[in-house]
C-alpha cells in the first residue's frame, strides 16, 4: 500500500544544499510522495523531477515568481486532486490541464491570466475554481457544459464584460462571485442554478444596469449582493424569494423599490415587489397641479374678445358657459395662442 508523504518546503530557502527541491524530489522515498508544497520559495521555474508525478495528489506552487507551467508537467499529474498556483506571474494555463480528470480544487488567483483554456471543461471532477485577481476578459463559452460538479466559481476582480450562457448549466453551483468586473448583463435562465446559495455581482459600477427577471426563480438563494451598480429597478420576481436572508443593494440609483423601502428591511422589499407584481401597489406620489385649458377658457383667453364678468363669475361662484377651443388646432389664429397673449395682463383678470 502506498504511504502518504508530505514534503513542505514553504519555510525553507531555495539552495543547492541536499535539501533543495530537486534533490528532495529525487529522494529514495519518491514512490511514497503524494503531497508537495513548494510555496513561497521565490521559484522562477519548476524543477525537473525524475519521480513518478502520477503519485502526487496535491501540489502547491503558490507565492513564487513562476511565469509558465510546462505542458509536460500537467499532462503527467494524472492523480492530482488539488493544484494551487496563486500569486505567481502566469499569463496562460497549459492546454494539458484538461488531462487532470481527477482535479477537484484549482486556485489560479493573483496571476496575469487573460483567458482560461477551453480544455478546462475536461476537468469534470472540478468542484472549486478560484480565478480572482487576474485580467480575464472572458470565460470559455462551453465552461458550464461539462463541469457539472462545480460548486464554487470565483472570478472577482477581473475585466469580464459578460458571463457565458453555458454557466446556467452549472446545476451543482452553490457560490458565484463575480464582483469587481465590468459586467453589463447577466445570463438569462438563471433558474437552472437550482442549488445556488450565494450570488455576488456587486461593484460592476456603471456597467450593470439591470437584472434578469429569472433571478427571482433562484429558490435556494440565501445571499444576493448587487451593491454599487447602476440598477434602477429590481425584478418583481425577487418578491418570491422566500429563502433569501440577505440582500445588499446600496449604491444603486433605485427607483423601484424606492431607496427608503430598501433601507427598511428585506421583508419590506419583498412586500413592495409582491404588491407590484399583483397590481396592488398604491401610488402615493402627489399629483402635480398645472394650468389647464378650462381655467384659460373660463377667463376668456381664447374667445377672441373680452366681455364683462359679474362679481360672482370672477370669484368662481358661477361656472359660465365654456367656449370651444378648437382654435388651438387652427393655423388661422397664431397670434391667439402666443405666450405673450396668453399671459398678458388684461382688465378681466382683476376686479
Amino acid at each position: 500500500m502506498m504511504t502518504m508523504m508530505m514534503v513542505d518546503l514553504s519555510q525553507s530557502p531555495l539552495s543547492s544544499s541536499p535539501k533543495s527541491p530537486s534533490n528532495i524530489i529525487n529522494d529514495d522515498e519518491e514512490e511514497r510522495l503524494e503531497v508537495v508544497n513548494l510555496s513561497g520559495l521565490a521559484l522562477q521555474s519548476l524543477p525537473n523531477p525524475s519521480l513518478n508525478l502520477t503519485n502526487i495528489c496535491k501540489l502547491d506552487l503558490s507565492n513564487n515568481h513562476i511565469k509558465k507551467i510546462p505542458e509536460s508537467l500537467t499532462a503527467r499529474l494524472l492523480n492530482l486532486i488539488a493544484l494551487d498556483i496563486h500569486s505567481n506571474q502566469i499569463k496562460a494555463l497549459p492546454n494539458s490541464i484538461g488531462c487532470l480528470s481527477k482535479l477537484k480544487i484549482l486556485n489560479v488567483s493573483g496571476n496575469f491570466l487573460v483567458s482560461l483554456p477551453k480544455t478546462i471543461q475536461n476537468c469534470r471532477s472540478l468542484e472549486e475554481l478560484n480565478a480572482n485577481f487576474n485580467e480575464l476578459v472572458r470565460l470559455p463559452d462551453s465552461i458550464g457544459l461539462e463541469l457539472t460538479n462545480l460548486r464554487k466559481l470565483c472570478v472577482n476582480s477581473n475585466k469580464l464584460i459578460t458571463l457565458p450562457t453555458s454557466i446556467t448549466y452549472l446545476t451543482s453551483l452553490r457560490v458565484r462571485d463575480a464582483r469587481l468586473n465590468c459586467l453589463m448583463v447577466l445570463p438569462e435562465d438563471l433558474e437552472n442554478l437550482i442549488n445556488l446559495e450565494i450570488l455576488n455581482v456587486s461593484q460592476n459600477f456603471q456597467h450593470l444596469t439591470a437584472l434578469p427577471s429569472s433571478i427571482g426563480l433562484l429558490m435556494n438563494l440565501l445571499e444576493l449582493d448587487i451593491s454599487y451598480n447602476k440598477i434602477t429597478v429590481l425584478p418583481e420576481s425577487i418578491g418570491c424569494m422566500r429563502r433569501l436572508r440577505k440582500l445588499s443593494a446600496e449604491g444603486n440609483p433605485l427607483v423601484s423599490p424606492p431607496v427608503e423601502v430598501v433601507e427598511q428591511s428585506l421583508q419590506a422589499v419583498r412586500e413592495y415587489l409582491s404588491q407590484k407584481m399583483n397590481g396592488r401597489l398604491v401610488n402615493t406620489a402627489a399629483k402635480k397641479t398645472s394650468w389647464g385649458f378650462r381655467k384659460l377658457v373660463k377667463y376668456g383667453t381664447f374667445n377672441g374678445r373680452a366681455r364683462a364678468w359679474s362679481r360672482e363669475e370672477r370669484e368662481g361662484l358661477i361656472m359660465p358657459e365654456y367656449r370651444p377651443i378648437d382654435i388651438l388646432a387652427s393655423t388661422r389664429f397664431p397670434a391667439m395662442c402666443s405666450p405673450r397673449r396668453i399671459f398678458s395682463p388684461r382688465t378681466y383678470f382683476s376686479r
